[in-house]
């Protein structure tokens, strides 16, 4: 079902964020951090997916929109990477999660406190690169000369816009340096451990169903999930 979470902002208010949730109110409940931003378009119906497969073994699980992404309305200009972690730790919290999953980028925004996954983790230098990589390739095709470390100077001091998502200043230089929590509650699922390339890697969203099943069996702990 669509409900909705307050999330703490920078300044001190809060927004009425959206939450994607299954929850018949059992023991063990996973918060969901999903991938970022171009990811997270592409992820999103295999995430979904996840999410129920996950009810079919009696695993509630939470899917948040995070302040400025999907349909908040608050602006992601002035969103930074410290007060998405800030607002994951609270809605962990506002859901009584036990677990969390991160996906890819999702594992820069993880709260170190609660046991978890981390799916092909990427570091926050990985992500800008391969944004600034694709704006560098469109401008290219648009007859434009655009050069990466121009552009990430540009956008250390004023922002940029990457694959079509305004992303401040802040949050800018926070993602050159940031990397996934190394809690000894987290563990990595690797790719490899799923089967098949990512579908990150598509270029449009995709759904496999072999790669949701494997992923699932790992969270649940179980050998094997039932049809």
């Amino acid at each position: 079902m669509i409900a909705t979470w307050q999330a703490p902002l920078q300044n001190g208010k809060t927004s009425e964020e959206l939450l994607f949730a299954i929850d018949r109110e059992r023991a063990k409940r996973v918060l969901i951090l999903p991938a970022l931003f171009d990811e997270a378009n592409k992820m999103r119906r295999f995430t979904v997916q996840l999410m129920r497969r996950l009810d079919s073994v009696g695993i509630d699980s939470f899917l948040p929109d995070l302040p400025g992404s999907n349909e908040s309305t608050t602006p992601l200009e002035q969103q930074s990477l410290s007060s998405w972690q800030m607002a994951c730790a609270d809605v962990a919290k506002q859901v009584s999660a036990t677990h969390i999953l991160s996906i890819r980028a999702g594992a820069l925004l993880a709260p170190d406190n609660l046991p978890g996954w981390h799916y092909a983790p990427q570091t926050g230098s990985k992500l800008l690169r391969a944004m600034l990589r694709a704006r560098t390739i469109a401008a290219r095709e648009a007859g434009r000369d655009e050069n990466s470390d121009q552009l990430l100077e540009l956008g250390r001091r004023e922002g940029l816009v990457l694959a079509g998502w305004q992303i401040g200043d802040l949050m800018l230089r926070e993602l050159e340096t940031a990397k996934p929590s190394k809690s000894e509650l987290h563990s990595v699922i690797a790719q490899k451990d799923i089967g098949g390339p990512g579908l990150w890697l598509r270029a449009e969203p995709d759904e496999d169903d072999a790669q949701v099943k494997t992923l699932a069996t790992i969270v649940c702990g179980e050998e094997e999930i039932s049809e």
